[in-house]
Formats: structure tokens, sequence, C-alpha cells
């Protein structure tokens, strides 16, 4: 499934980019509000999540790698919504980027190729939570035609303040 625009390449993740995942990641720990984990990871408590985001299925994991075996700017994936069978056709997703990536389209090339695999997949929706403010975050969203369906009002405490988180929804599926 590797697609590339304007020498960025996405593909699948593999263990080969666990450092670099759990970099970007920790960024937004360690920086912003936009996770809710307060602690940063080692790559090794990371693998897990990784495993978890198979090549194919629901739950995937897509990087946005600059050129081939050039550096990772970012990554999206689609996990699972809630533990119970009851949500296997719901997903979440989310999009991490490099902070000189942002801006760029980057979020865009992934989550294309994201959707494109989700609709051969038993999916239903998909949500996203976004902590609020993160207007690129609701624009990137709202092109992929997520809708606005609620608000958690200063659900968590970070950085010594409750912050806020919208829920988007994106209908999926062979009849959208």
């Amino acid at each position: 499934m590797p697609k590339t625009s304007t020498e960025v390449q996405v593909r699948p993740g593999t263990e080969g980019d666990l450092d670099a995942l759990t970099e970007i990641y920790n960024h937004y720990v360690r920086e912003t509000a936009v996770t809710f984990d307060t602690a940063p990871f080692t790559p090794e408590e990371r693998l897990p999540w990784l495993h978890s985001h198979p090549e194919d299925g629901r739950h995937r994991l897509l990087v946005a790698q600059q050129s081939p075996g050039s550096r990772i700017l970012g990554y999206a994936t689609s996990s699972a919504f809630r533990p119970k069978p009851a949500y296997e056709t719901s997903v979440e997703v989310s999009v991490y980027l490099t902070p000189d990536a942002a801006g760029r389209g980057v979020g865009t090339l992934l989550y294309s190729p994201l959707f494109d695999a989700l609709s051969d997949e038993d999916v239903h929706r998909a949500y996203a939570g976004i902590a609020l403010p993160n207007a690129a975050s609701i624009r990137l969203h709202e092109r992929f035609g997520f809708r606005h369906v609620g608000t958690y009002a200063e659900v968590g405490r970070k950085f010594g303040r409750y912050w806020d988180v919208a829920w988007y929804e994106k209908r999926l599926g062979p009849d959208c």
C-alpha cells in the first residue's frame, strides 16, 4: 500500500519505526495537551501499542516518511474505540506529526490511505477526540467528513488546568 506524494512515502508502520514513533508521541506528552498521557514512554513500553496495529484489519498504523530510508514525519492510527465487543466496528483515529511537518499536508497524506484501507474492513464509524483548542485538527477531521457530535467539558487535567475534548464522528462503510 505505499503511497508517495512530493517525496513523502506513506506505508504501514514496522518495529523499525518504533524509536521515531515514540519520539514523536513523547513530544505531545511533554509539550501539549493533545494527549492526556503525562509521562513519556520508552520504545519498549510502546511495543504492545505497535503490535496492536497489524498491517491489515481494523486497527492500522501508517507512517509518513520524508523519502524511503529517511526520517519519519508522522503517523496515523485506527485503534479500538472501546474494549467491549459491541464496539468492535467502531475505531478511534488519530494523527501525530513532527512539529516541523505540521501544516504541510502530511496529515492528509496519512488519513487518505487510512480511510481507503478501512473502507475494505467491517468498520461502521470512526471517532476522533480532539483536546481543545486545536483548530488544525478540527480542520483536518472536517476535511475528511467528520462532524462534531459533542464536547466533554474539563474532562482531563494536565499542566495544572482542565481541558475540554470535542468528539467528532465519521460514518464508514459501503453505503457512505
